[in-house]
């Protein structure tokens, strides 16, 4: 039974649970003032002991049962048929992609369960066999796979029967003894506000455990990388000249003409998006009717959620083309500062905007949050509309206003697409925005970008340099949450 089905059923018996549970509930006393706790509690009581156990172990074992199959699997892949951990991941993508071509095509009729698991490449030529039913191998299937991928199959489809026959267990069990549990006098209110307290705690914990588990990929793969080599040169040199093929000579690795890069662009990002947006957030607080704000602040808040490689495009296409008609050799101004579509000026004006709704609605929030009782002291003492934002609103509201600017940068520094499509490629350090340059996260996508080995030091750099990405937003976001904590409580 497919994963799908099972969650259908144990929602099913779940909902059932709420009803009969509740029922039970009210059959159980003369008056429902009798009850411990409200009658909805006793539902909620039945249906979660019934759907969140087998949920679970669904979830769990849709998890641990691949990288078990895959183990008892690979080991039917002989030793010197690959070279490395590498090689043998890539045969064993060859394994299920082959499994999942014969259950499709004992499903599509074109073969039997019991030749499914009989076929040889010998007998046929199994490339075309699964071509019939839509399934395209890039090369001669080997018999050590076909035999591996009959061997997948037959482990995962035992797996997913005893997973039907555990998780439908569960759910009834669960099911059983909370309804045999309900009556007047059980406190059913207790176990499910304990339920929710535990479903928040595991909400939180996966937070972390998912931050410290980026953390710690990232921690590893770069010590591996500095073991080949030297963190000195990585962060001091001023050349990114990789040469990985040995034909080139030896590599130069340094970082800082993409943190250059980075920063420039960002910088750029930020000279636009925070006028805009504070102004915006200013006039939408304090200015703007409450008509003129429901309308305007939606439509503003439509630029956060746009794709970011549609900002990409727009870069690429519109941008870059104007800047180069205006400041290119031949341009509007004729001064030949731009020579192509891709510079720093066009990622930056692009990215600029993509970051006006995210200063706006954050710096609309702070400034909505000055208590109105300072408003109102100001105007009292004869202060103007104008003179109460400059000198009242905006001075308490700064501590926020700062945070939200550090956050903003904090996104910029790691934004991708709108950089590989209007950046352009080229590490260097200049201070001419018309120039074409790269940033970290660019070089994070071209090392990682093709078929090599995650061992290898082409790929190794990539986590060096997402590495030091962390860090820096990671403590731009950390001082963006201090400057709001430390100084905003000065105004509550």
């Amino acid at each position: 039974m497919s994963p799908l089905w099972l969650l259908i059923i144990i929602l099913v018996l779940a909902i059932a649970g709420f009803v009969l549970g509740r029922a039970r509930a009210l059959a159980s006393v003369d008056d429902h003032r009798e009850l411990h706790s409200r009658p909805t509690y006793y539902g909620i009581n039945v249906a979660m002991l019934a759907f969140v156990p087998a949920a679970l172990v669904l979830g769990a074992w849709m998890l641990v049962q691949p990288l078990v199959i895959n183990v008892m699997v690979s080991g039917m892949i002989p030793e010197d048929s690959y070279a490395d951990a590498g090689a043998l991941s890539l045969i064993m993508s060859d394994v299920r992609r082959v499994a999942d071509g014969l259950d499709l095509a004992v499903s599509a009729g074109a073969m039997t369960e019991a030749e499914a698991g009989s076929i040889s490449t010998e007998e046929t030529d199994i490339r075309a066999r699964l071509g019939e039913v839509g399934v395209a191998l890039g090369s001669n299937v080997e018999p050590a796979v076909l035999a591996a991928a009959q061997r997948y199959r037959h482990l995962a489809k035992t797996g997913r029967a005893i997973m039907s026959g555990v998780v439908v267990l569960i759910a009834g069990a669960g099911f059983f003894i909370a309804y045999r549990q309900t009556n007047g006098q059980f406190r059913a209110r207790n176990r499910v506000e304990a339920g929710i307290l535990w479903l928040l705690i595991a909400a939180a914990t996966v937070a972390v455990l998912t931050t410290l588990g980026i953390f710690l990929s990232l921690l590893f793969n770069t010590i591996e990388f500095f073991r080949l080599y030297p963190a000195l040169d990585f962060f001091t040199r001023l050349e990114w000249a990789p040469s990985f093929s040995g034909r080139g000579g030896a590599s130069a690795l340094g970082i800082l003409p993409l943190l250059w890069g980075t920063f420039y662009i960002s910088l750029i990002a930020l000279l636009v998006a925070v006028p805009i947006g504070l102004f915006s957030a200013v006039y939408l607080s304090e200015y703007a009717s409450a008509t003129v704000r429901a309308v305007a602040k939606p439509l503003l808040e439509v630029l956060a959620g746009i794709p970011t490689i549609v900002y990409g495009l727009f870069a690429l296409l519109t941008v870059g083309p104007l800047l180069v008609s205006v400041f290119g050799e031949g341009g509007l101004l004729g001064v030949g500062w731009m020579q192509g579509g891709t510079a720093v000026m066009t990622a930056g004006l692009v990215m600029g905007i993509m970051l006006i709704p995210f200063v706006s609605s954050l710096s609309d929030d702070i400034i909505n949050a000055v208590p109105q009782a300072m408003r109102d002291g100001s105007y009292g003492l004869g202060a103007t509309q104008s003179e109460t934002v400059r000198k009242v609103i905006l001075p308490a509201a700064l501590p926020g206003i700062v945070g939200a600017i550090l956050l903003a940068a904090s996104r910029a520094i790691g934004e991708t697409m709108i950089v590989v499509l209007g950046a352009g490629a080229a590490a260097r350090m200049s201070l001419n925005p018309f120039e074409a340059m790269t940033t970290v996260t660019a070089k994070i996508v071209s090392q990682l970008t093709g078929d090599a080995d995650f061992a290898s030091p082409e790929a190794l750099v990539a986590f060096a340099l997402g590495m030091t990405l962390f860090v820096i937003t990671l403590g731009l976001n950390i001082l963006a949450l201090y400057i709001v904590r430390k100084y905003r409580e000065q105004y509550e």
